[in-house]
């Protein structure tokens, strides 16, 4: 009779990296060795949530990119995989660690919540229609657009633990925040739009 050993909760795995006095440096590489064959939805959320709170400069650019191509991988079915020039990029550790300290409760919280219902919410074919979402939402989060980030992050992080332990609950929670997201960016986008009308106007 084989025993099915059960992963170490993401927390847990984060928290390890965090810990690792060793490293001066945290790379993206790092996390993929870390994370090991655990699904897109690990990845995702990793490279998302830290948008949502306030992070040190440099921050979104370390994270922001690679969840452009994890989102296309998720889409169309791949593995993850990170070209060599992303996986390189890295941050102190010690910012590494703080970023891991303001996300380990959160992420604990949402790991006691999470469990497998309306599965077919969180699985293939609807997984690829996640992932094109994501995808869009991963653009306009590197995009510079006051108010951009934190909704479709916090979206993403929604739909990635969805897919990580199989809740259509959670998934559907993303999409809502997602379409809560376009419209409030919309606005935003328009806003700005209008303001660089008014100005132009004025000057002529």
């Amino acid at each position: 009779m084989s025993i099915k050993l059960e992963r170490p909760p993401l927390s847990e795995v984060l928290r390890e990296l965090a810990n690792d006095t060793s490293r001066e440096r945290i790379s993206i590489g790092d996390l993929l060795v870390a994370l090991g064959d655990r699904a897109l939805g690990a990845l995702l959320f990793t490279f998302a949530f830290p948008n949502i709170l306030p992070t040190p400069p440099g921050t979104s650019a370390v994270l922001g990119a690679p969840l452009i191509f994890l989102a296309a991988q998720l889409a169309f079915g791949r593995k993850p995989w990170l070209p060599e020039i992303m996986t390189r990029r890295s941050m102190p550790h010690e910012n590494f660690h703080a970023l891991v300290l303001r996300i380990g409760p959160w992420l604990e919280k949402a790991e006691r919540l999470l469990r497998p219902r309306a599965s077919a919410l969180a699985l293939p074919p609807m997984e690829y229609v996640i992932g094109l979402v994501c995808l869009l939402l991963a653009v306009v989060l590197v995009l510079p657009i006051p108010l951009g980030n934190i909704l479709p992050a916090l979206a993403i992080c929604l739909m990635a633990l969805g897919i990580l332990e199989g809740d259509g609950l959670w998934v559907l929670a993303g999409f809502i925040v997602a379409i809560t997201s376009t419209i409030v960016v919309s606005g935003v986008v328009f806003a700005m739009i209008k303001a660089t009308i008014f100005l132009f106007t004025q000057v002529l």
